[in-house]
């Protein structure tokens, strides 16, 4: 009688249990660590983290420390961080975006390309290099670090800037290039290679074919882009499962790559179409900040690994070799891309100063130099790997000082009346950034508009962003939890955000998060159930409106005065504005304990309004429960009243430019902390 079959599931788990550490653990702890605590040093001294990742792994590698053995996992994980790298940067164009600066992108990028492969190649020839080498040093050297430029342009806020524009449209050409070097290296390697005959693998028939192939990849990767992917997405959105939603992304990306991979087509141009299939889809915003949190980490393994085959005995031995290709480098690069964004006609002063910023050799030189076996840079044979890389380290890690000098010469530039690429037109300041969709939040955006407001929804719910955008509202779908959905919203020139169809727990989480990359941006939350205003406020909130007690009326006058206008009718108190009154701490009163952050129940005295009156002298605010009271002056006395009801023995003044508190119990006067 044969034994009864376990379950799988038991059997996996038993030896799951059973087995030990993993193997690959050990590893995968070691470079994350290394990454994340040479990153913070790196980052904390404001250099770009890339950095950090590529020092992390030249210290943890087999040439140094030794720590991570086993470089096959490494490797392996390597590749999907460079698969997804090229992923979110296909889903970051469009075809609109490259056709709105077609011509900076055309002019500027081809420009720049072809002038650094055609001197860098007609240089290393000169040294008695074969052509082949010679022209995939040229292709090393032409490509310049899309993060790291980014990264010293954003942290400076010059990404807006000419100088800015133009890197961006040079590098946009660059990302695209790189494609055409992938296919064109394996025919140089082959071309390159003992043997190889005028009618080898690398002859115009092979060439056309590759070529021929990858135009037919992209024909059918824009056929699906237009129609099978936009409602694929939409459906998947609209089981509103964000594990759904970040597998079927994934998928797509790396099942795209496959695919391309089987026929004949490089697997990072099958990433890099992949990406670009997503992002013609509504909720290519949404996509992209689910996967950047991935694409960070195995990108940041990707950078680590690179690190590692760096030598620092090599570059020790070679350092006169290494210093000369460096500062070869940088004039190249300089001189070729001043001449190519000069042609754009900007000034030569910041002509120059984008040379500078684009003169460090890029992460895709690494993806170039691992797709062609037998060929060297710069013919250095065994030695041109480790010239690569030391040389690449080193001018990613002077990226901020050449951008500094860069921006330095920018300065001399005279003014130019010319305008800089014909991009779409940013968000202008004094926009509204609407966060969730509901009725008060489409009567508050309807009443911005009005004004002149430009306004922008994000939402996750494809039901509701399909009603904001009826209603003719820029709407960005992902979730606003994610840094890439608000900066693509327009957080940062947004004048007011608006949260009011949320819970105060999410809402709280929202505001956390907007305050860390917009600390001094109004914003106006509107929780649907039970407010908190003191949690509110704690987490960033500028005005906070009850949703249990007001009605829409009360949220749009809250926007107006955020906006800066006053409503046509203006009571105060204002009740979206909290009250959080600090006595000075040297008071003797022991009633302050029971101060809490309060929001102003009325527009005026409570018990007045209810009346039909309005003949109150002056107001008064209870620090405890917020009650709004007309004073001792007044006919009717409410403030004390309240008082002698409910126990709450302190209020404060109500009147506009008034900042003192008064405690009945002790008959006291409080004097805020100045």
């Amino acid at each position: 009688m044969d034994p009864p079959i376990e379950p799988v599931g038991r059997h996996v788990t038993a030896v799951a249990l059973s087995a030990g550490t993993p193997e690959f653990l050990g590893p995968v702890v070691v470079f994350l660590f290394a990454a994340a605590l040479i990153g913070y040093v790196f980052v904390r001294a404001r250099v770009v983290p890339i950095v950090g990742f590529l020092l992390a792994g030249v210290v943890i590698g087999p040439n140094q420390l030794g720590l991570v053995a086993n470089a096959e996992v490494v490797q392996a994980a390597a590749e999907v961080g460079v698969l997804l790298l090229l992923f979110t940067i296909g889903m970051e164009f469009s075809l609109e975006r490259l056709l709105a600066i077609r011509r900076y992108v055309l002019v500027g990028g081809g420009l720049q390309v072809l002038l650094s492969v055609a001197v860098t190649a007609g240089l290393v020839m000169g040294f008695g290099t074969g052509w082949q080498d010679a022209l995939f040093t040229g292709f090393l050297v032409s490509l310049s670090s899309t993060a790291i430029v980014m990264k010293v342009l954003a942290g400076a806020g010059r990404t807006r800037d000419t100088t800015g524009q133009a890197a961006l449209a040079v590098l946009i050409f660059q990302d695209l290039i790189v494609v055409l070097m992938v296919l064109l290296v394996p025919l140089l390697a082959a071309s390159a290679a003992p043997g190889s005959s005028a009618g080898s693998a690398a002859g115009p028939w092979e060439l056309a074919r590759v070529l021929g192939t990858a135009v037919a990849v992209l024909a059918l990767v824009l056929v699906v882009a237009r129609k099978v992917m936009p409602p694929l997405l939409e459906k998947v959105a609209r089981t509103c499962s964000p594990e759904l939603f970040l597998l079927t992304v994934v998928a797509i990306g790396l099942g795209t790559a496959y695919l391309t991979s089987l026929a004949g087509v490089s697997l990072s141009l099958g990433a890099f179409l992949a990406g670009l299939v997503v992002s013609e889809s509504p909720h290519s915003s949404h996509a992209l900040s689910e996967v950047l949190p991935l694409q960070i980490v195995f990108s940041a393994v990707f950078f680590v690994s690179i690190g590692m085959l760096l030598d620092v005995r090599f570059v020790l031995d070679h350092w006169l070799l290494i210093l000369g290709l460096a500062v070869g480098t940088v004039l190249i690069k300089t001189l070729t891309g001043a001449v190519a964004v000069a042609a754009l006609r900007i000034a030569v002063p910041t002509a120059l100063g984008t040379g500078l910023l684009l003169a460090q050799i890029g992460e895709f030189s690494f993806v170039l130099q691992q797709s062609a076996p037998g060929l060297s840079p710069a013919g250095l044979g065994a030695n041109g790997a480790q010239a690569l890389i030391a040389v690449t380290v080193l001018l990613m890690a002077l990226t901020p000082v050449l951008s500094w000098l860069g921006e330095r010469l920018g300065r001399r530039a005279r003014p130019v009346r010319r305008r800089t690429p014909e991009a779409p037109a940013p968000q202008t300041p004094g926009g509204v950034l609407v966060i969730g969709w509901g009725p008060v939040a489409s009567e508050v955006a309807a009443l911005s508009r009005d004004r002149g407001c430009q306004v922008t929804v994000t939402t996750l719910s494809p039901d509701l962003a399909a009603q904001a955008a009826a209603d003719g509202h820029r709407v960005v779908r992902g979730d606003a939890l994610r840094q890439h959905v608000l900066e693509e919203a327009g957080l940062h020139d947004a004048g007011v955000i608006l949260i009011a169809e949320d819970e105060a727990e999410h809402t709280i989480r929202l505001l956390n998060v907007i305050r860390r990359y917009a600390p001094d941006a109004a914003v106006i939350v509107r929780p649907t159930d039970e407010v908190d205003p003191a949690a509110l406020v704690g987490a960033g909130a500028s005005r906070v409106v009850d949703g249990t007690r007001s009605v829409g009326r009360t949220v749009k006058d809250a926007m107006v005065r955020a906006l800066g206008r006053e409503p046509d009718t203006a009571p105060y108190p204002d009740t979206s504005l909290p009250v959080a009154y600090e006595p000075d701490p040297d008071t003797a009163c022991p009633h302050t304990q029971s101060i809490q952050v309060v929001l102003p129940s009325t527009p005026g005295c409570a018990e007045c309004l209810r009346e039909g009156r309005t003949d109150w002298v002056h107001l008064r605010t209870c620090l405890t429960c917020g009650h709004v009271g007309c004073c001792d002056s007044s006919p009717r006395r409410h403030a004390t009243r309240h008082w002698k009801d409910t126990g709450h023995p302190i209020i404060a003044s109500a009147e506009p430019d008034e900042d003192w508190a008064y405690c009945y119990a002790d008959d006291t006067t409080l004097d805020p902390i100045r």
